[in-house]
């Protein structure tokens, strides 16, 4: 009796570790990271909620998109080739001399992250401004 309920309980955990773990490889968590001598701006977001930090070491500001807008910038996404990601040029080179931030976009989709070359804060590679525009509209 006791070895049947410890396999009953050994199997009720193991299925839910699983079916959380398939609901953590559906969602989609994009972050965008700026800073320079002077300027530190790092934005997450993830299940319609935005995390601000302007400050290392910063504790978030956090607050709620709406769903029109999670739903714009998710197919946003979509449209994006992730695969070549990191293979994006930027457009401008500023932040080599101290002109702009540096800037660079990360994207965890289905388990996979993907992640850019640096950019110059406010030149994104033509590829992602659309959505680095998105993301950086929610800031300001």
């Amino acid at each position: 009796m006791k070895k049947s309920i410890v396999l009953l309980l050994s199997i009720l955990v193991f299925a839910g570790c699983a079916g959380q773990k398939r609901t953590v490889q559906n969602e989609t968590k994009m972050e965008y990271k700026a800073y320079s001598r002077g300027f530190y701006q790092e934005i997450t977001i993830e299940k319609q909620l935005v995390f601000v930090a302007k400050s290392r070491g910063e504790k978030p500001v956090i607050f709620k998109i709406p769903i029109a807008d999670w739903n714009n910038l998710n197919s946003a996404i979509q449209e994006l080739d992730l695969d070549s990601l990191s293979q994006l040029k930027a457009p401008t080179e500023k932040r080599l001399f101290d002109g702009a931030a540096i800037a660079n976009l990360k994207i965890t989709k289905q388990g996979k992250t993907f992640e850019s070359q640096s950019f110059d804060h406010g030149y994104p590679p033509v590829e992602i401004e659309k959505v680095v525009n998105k993301i950086l509209s929610f800031v300001k």
